[in-house]
């Protein structure tokens, strides 16, 4: 009997109109049919808007957003999030693309796994340059292209924490109530992944994919490209948007170990905050390692 568990693919653009109609078809053309696609654009200013309003009058059952303020990721991607029907939810980027058994394989991994309280799957990743050229994987592997490393599953709190278990946010699937529980992701953040990997894990089980699901397409204005951007206004807001991360994640932990833990991420914190010159940060977490190392005295 077929699986008709629906899905939603919540696609987020910002001037993307040179690889939107391609991220768009690659949701259309899932081998897995129950799919829903909900498309944001966050007020481009390039001709993104024309482009998706074209592209729609071929498939009037995609829900459209037309954000007439740029509300940034975070705002948007709750907007959408709103209006999904999907007992799961795919968040995807408009300049990446996922393979055709994408949704298919994680659905599967969803109904078939080991873990009874799962709450995200996630898989490996093809880095791809601005053009559609390979550039390399996410996770490195070898000749059959499986992972060399293996992933952590299950609970994995504590390496998230760490930083150990990074995890390509466009790879995952994640279910609807999960979402509901933690109210989305936090509006406040420049950027989502981290928080809302802390947060689920801190309730739900992880399990990993060992196959290559998406494209992620790696351009001059992707997030990841501005931790290290000295002296840039966008780069202070994503690590500041980290520092209340971790000061969140604080209150969820639960023992002297995971507060450990999260000192050691600090340090990392504390020396970029340093490298790239913003003081403002770097005193605040100097004064939140000192309220930590009580923590970890009296714990």
């Amino acid at each position: 009997m077929q699986d008709k568990t629906l899905v939603t693919v919540i696609c987020l653009c910002y001037n993307h109109e040179k690889f939107v109609v391609e991220s768009l078809l690659s949701v259309i053309n899932q081998d897995y049919p129950f799919t829903e696609l909900i498309v944001v654009d966050d007020f481009s200013i390039d001709n993104s808007r024309e482009t998706i309003k074209n592209w729609l009058i071929n498939y009037p059952e995609v829900q459209f957003i037309d954000n007439k303020t740029n509300l940034g990721n975070t705002k948007s991607f709750n907007k959408a999030l709103r209006l999904a029907k999907g007992d799961y939810i795919i968040d995807l980027a408009a300049d990446d693309i996922l393979l055709p058994d994408c949704i298919s394989s994680q659905i599967n991994t969803f109904k078939n796994s080991s873990f009874k309280n799962l709450g995200v799957v996630y898989g490996n990743v093809e880095l791809i340059t601005e053009n559609g050229n390979f550039d390399s994987y996410y996770f490195p592997v070898d000749n059959s292209k499986k992972t060399i490393e293996n992933r952590e599953t299950g609970d994995i709190y504590l390496s998230v924490l760490s930083g150990g278990n990074s995890i390509c946010s466009v790879s995952s699937m994640i279910k609807k109530s999960v979402f509901d529980a933690l109210n989305g992701y936090d509006e406040n953040l420049g950027y989502e992944d981290l928080d809302i990997w802390i947060r689920a894990s801190r309730s739900y089980e992880f399990d990993y994919i060992d196959k290559i699901l998406i494209k992620k397409r790696i351009i001059e204005t992707s997030l990841g490209t501005h931790f290290f951007i000295k002296n840039d206004s966008r780069s202070r807001k994503i690590n500041h948007s980290t520092y209340l991360i971790l000061k969140k994640a604080i209150r969820l932990n639960r023992n002297k170990n995971e507060h450990k833990t999260i000192l050691k991420r600090m340090h990392f914190e504390i020396v970029l905050a340093y490298k790239m010159s913003d003081f403002k940060l770097l005193l605040k977490y100097l004064l939140l390692e000192i309220k930590q190392r009580f923590r970890i005295l009296f714990a």
